[in-house]
């Protein structure tokens, strides 16, 4: 299983274009053909991609849930809702849409940072931004108990 490690620095082109690192280019074909699915992420401005085996995964667990409850029914729209499918082309390549470029307030300078089985993509400001207010308050609110057992 491939996963997705380490922090990005990347530009957005003209067309609205990002071109994966070769290191997460190498291991796409086996595991997804290319194929990636990008969302929005419910709780910060930044992007969510997807292999598409892993996302038809997720996608089939959030279509299971009540629609009738209000919640869920708003992450149904939200991130089905946004979800698109791309494929990386064969310079690696990726465009990413104009509803989710918006919603993310990508500029020409974005970072993508990978999250094991997915990998986020942030603007560079707004990423430094958000990193420097979460390393503030580390420390400052209750650990889960899960993470107080983890040893680094």
């Amino acid at each position: 299983m491939v996963k997705f490690r380490g922090v990005s620095n990347l530009s957005l082109d003209a067309k609205g274009r990002i071109v994966l690192p070769a290191r997460y280019r190498e291991g796409l074909p086996e595991i997804c053909q290319n194929q990636l699915v990008i969302t929005i992420d419910t709780d910060q401005p930044c992007l969510l991609i997807y292999p598409l085996p892993a996302w038809e995964l997720i996608e089939e667990k959030i279509e299971a849930l009540p629609s009738f409850n209000p919640t869920t029914r708003r992450i149904q729209r939200l991130l089905i809702g946004h979800a698109t499918e791309v494929e990386v082309d064969g310079a690696g390549r990726m465009l990413l849409s104009n509803p989710l470029r918006e919603y993310a307030r990508l500029g020409k300078k974005v970072v993508l940072i990978g999250q094991g089985k997915k990998f986020e993509l942030w603007d560079e400001q707004l990423w430094g931004e958000r990193m420097q207010d979460w390393l503030a308050e580390a420390g400052s609110e209750e650990m889960p108990a899960a993470l107080s057992e983890l040893t680094l």
